[in-house]
């Protein structure tokens, strides 16, 4: 009898580690070569959740849900549009108006330098060599090279596009029946599950839609009477640009947002700039404590701690798209936690009610 001979079962689990290995990073290669068309899914899932509550509010009035879907997905298409349109003209504008102002920005800051450290850097030397014929036509060369790769780009931007709003009007226009599909290949406790997972993500994408829409109406309202007042140029689109990105990119998006309205101000008068600095520092305050908790009360509640982490986690992960969709995924992950995981009393909450008496030591 030979001792050494290698178990039946020993080579059954080696090949099939190995196998396995061989799939999972087989998956994770296909996954990796097809990112681009996750993140599309992803961004036409996240969508879908958002526009449905807007969709079955017009199916419930009477309208077939196709036509309620074009027109929802119709009209937030058209108002993203219109933010766009609305902002290349600021940028190409105040692009030019930053080019004029350099020689005299250069100006004080080589006064700051030679009055302060001693330092002379001929400013409107460099400016001339950069802005000089030669290096204006190096750059036009430059761009005439790439001008292929640039449209190539565009074309695949396009694409993008186009395909995120044909998914989003199918998964909000055959929602229902792609429910169906998929709960037919899932027994029923799973089923339940899933439905109430979908309709949780439906609600908490929508909720934070609403809250951020309303949030960033307010915020965008003000920003313009602010701009208004003070004259800076283009008050509409920047006002457009506050509301959106402020709300739309939580945490960080204030920072963000306030940067480009500033910069304007600052362009156009520094003392503008610094009151509307003010004036903004002022609304965040307001809108933190007074109006955001009462929205986001019926809305969406949440840790800002939590958010943060949250939106940090989505940015790292996907960039951008992570950083949108991050709040609605982690409010929806806790809600799935509220719903299905139990939570116990704390023991130290029934220590707080029912204090422990201390005793005297008996006396023999």
């Amino acid at each position: 009898m030979n001792n050494n001979k290698i178990p039946a079962w020993v080579l059954r689990l080696v090949i099939g580690i190995f196998l396995s290995s061989i799939l999972l990073f087989f998956s994770i290669y296909v996954i990796w070569k097809l990112s681009s068309i996750v993140s599309i899914v992803v961004i036409s899932l996240f969508l879908s959740f958002a526009l449905e509550p807007f969709v079955n509010y017009l199916v419930n009035k009477g309208w077939r849900r196709t036509v309620a879907s074009m027109t929802v997905i119709l009209l937030f298409a058209s108002l993203a549009i219109i933010l766009l349109i609305g902002m290349v003209p600021l940028v190409i504008d105040q692009l030019g108006n930053v080019s004029d102002r350099i020689p005299e920005w250069g100006d004080q800051i080589n006064n700051y330098l030679s009055s302060w450290f001693g330092i002379n850097i001929d400013i409107q030397g460099i400016y001339n060599s950069l802005s000089s014929g030669n290096a204006l036509s190096a750059l036009g060369l430059n761009i005439a090279n790439n001008v292929i790769a640039i449209s190539k780009q565009l074309i695949l931007a396009f694409i993008q596009i186009f395909s995120v709003f044909i998914l989003t009007y199918y998964f909000v226009a055959d929602a229902p029946r792609l429910r169906r599909l998929i709960c037919s290949f899932l027994p029923a406790k799973q089923q339940k599950f899933l439905l109430n997972t979908w309709e949780l993500a439906i609600t908490k994408t929508g909720n934070f839609m609403y809250s951020r829409g309303l949030l960033g109406l307010l915020s965008a309202l003000f920003t313009l009477i602010v701009l208004l007042i003070l004259g800076v140029p283009f008050a509409l689109p920047l006002a457009l640009w506050m509301g959106v990105v402020s709300q739309f990119l939580p945490v960080i998006g204030t920072f963000i947002a306030a940067s480009l309205p500033l910069l304007v101000a600052f362009i156009n008068s520094p003392r503008d700039a610094l009151i509307l600095l003010v004036l903004i520092i002022i609304y965040q305050q307001f809108e933190n404590y007074i109006i955001g908790p009462k929205i986001t009360s019926h809305t969406m509640e949440m840790h800002p701690a939590v958010a943060l982490l949250a939106v940090l986690v989505g940015a790292t992960i996907a960039g951008v798209v992570g950083a949108l969709i991050a709040l609605p995924v982690a409010a929806i992950a806790q809600e799935i936690t509220k719903a299905y995981i139990k939570r116990h009393e704390l023991i130290e909450s029934k220590l707080l009610k029912h204090p422990i008496k201390k005793t005297k030591p008996k006396t023999p």
